[in-house]
C-alpha cells in the first residue's frame, strides 16, 4: 500500500455546499455506509469505523466550532 503525502488543508463551502455535505454524511451515517467526499480536488472515503466529535475554540476575538471525523488507517 503507497503512502499518502501529509495534507493540512481548510475549504470554505458556501452555506447551501455545506448543508448538502451535511445530509449526505447524516444519510451515509443512519444506512452505516461509507462516506464518500471531495476536497480540494481529492476524493476522501471516510470508513464506517470512524469516530465523530464535535470541538468548539475560544479565542480573544473569535470563536470556531468543528466537525470532526477520525479513523485511522490500518
Amino acid at each position: 500500500m503507497s503512502l499518502k503525502a501529509d495534507r493540512d488543508i481548510e475549504k470554505t463551502y458556501t452555506t447551501a455546499e455545506f448543508v448538502a455535505k451535511l445530509r449526505r454524511l447524516a444519510d451515509s451515517l443512519e444506512s452505516g455506509t461509507k462516506f464518500e467526499i471531495q476536497i480540494a480536488g481529492e476524493r476522501i472515503y471516510v470508513p464506517v469505523r470512524a469516530t465523530y466529535n464535535i470541538e468548539h475554540e475560544r479565542g480573544d476575538s473569535e470563536e470556531e466550532i468543528e466537525f470532526q471525523i477520525k479513523w485511522s488507517n490500518d
